[in-house]
């Protein structure tokens, strides 16, 4: 679906019935200006946002794309999304991710450098925490017991999904998530790494579709994405719309959800 969620009045479930499978959120604070100019500044708060549209849906999920792991401590992300997936119904993906904005952890108080190693810590401790009344995790960065969490998690494993573009993000997702979600990679090198991974059953391959597409407008090169990036080793397609208006957005969903149907040689789900 979109990068960004977008509220569509009271078609509540319009999404879902089309045969989507979640909305996306992004986590930024703050951006400074001369990289807004290439990132864009305007980062909806994924808990705030789901929130919301949580008590406005029913079935399509809600997946963060992604958190960065170094602005929280893993209790705080289990608190916080754990009751997000309680109040939904049990809808959370957890997108998570190392972080590559500099001035943002420093501006947070946050270290930038041995990001990775913390990552990974409290990938392993949030898995841990996540549904758990009673968490508890020994690790190098986080280590606690004799604690309670309520509310929690009403999954009893949240999909967690890694963020990243190394070996080393797609064996962290491996080890301890459901699904990697790569970015900034050609498709010809995402094709290469998924085809040399041993993946778990079930195990998603969540791959941007690129700059926003026009279903409507432009059918041959949106079905040509969706070709693209299902070949290059994707189950999931994450895909941006390019959209004038409320109307105008769930005119291209319609369309977007005939061509995902109907391009040949596309298995991925969108």
């Amino acid at each position: 679906m979109a990068s960004r969620p977008c509220v569509l009045s009271d078609r509540e479930r319009f999404p879902m019935l089309l045969g989507f499978d979640h909305l996306t959120c992004s986590e930024h604070v703050a951006v400074p200006v001369d990289i807004a100019r290439q990132r864009g500044g305007t980062y909806w708060d994924p808990l705030a946002t789901f929130g919301y549209l949580a008590a406005r849906t029913r079935r399509i999920r809600f997946a963060t794309q992604v958190l960065v792991l170094g602005y929280h401590h893993p209790l705080a992300l289990a608190k916080r999304y754990g009751t997000l997936d309680r109040v939904s119904g049990g809808r959370l993906v957890l997108g998570l991710g190392v972080g590559s904005l500099e001035e943002e952890f420093r501006l947070l108080g946050a270290e930038f450098g041995g990001r990775g190693a913390l990552a990974g810590d409290a990938t392993a401790a949030l898995r841990a925490s996540l549904s758990s009344r009673e968490p508890a995790y020994h690790g190098e960065h986080f280590d606690y017991a004799g604690l309670i969490v309520e509310p929690r998690a009403v999954q009893a494993r949240v999909p967690l999904g890694i963020g990243g573009r190394t070996p080393r993000s797609l064996r962290r997702a491996v080890a301890h998530g459901d699904g990697w979600v790569p970015f900034g990679l050609p498709l010809d090198r995402l094709r290469e790494m998924v085809g040399a991974a041993e993946l778990p059953e079930g195990f998603e391959v969540v791959l941007s579709a690129g700059r926003p597409l026009d279903p409507s407008g432009d059918p041959d090169r949106t079905s040509e994405a969706l070709r693209k990036v299902s070949d290059a080793g994707a189950t999931l397609v994450s895909v941006a719309l390019s959209v004038q208006s409320a109307s105008h957005y769930v005119e291209q969903l319609e369309a977007l959800a005939v061509l995902a149907g109907t391009t040949a040689a596309t298995e991925a789900r969108v």
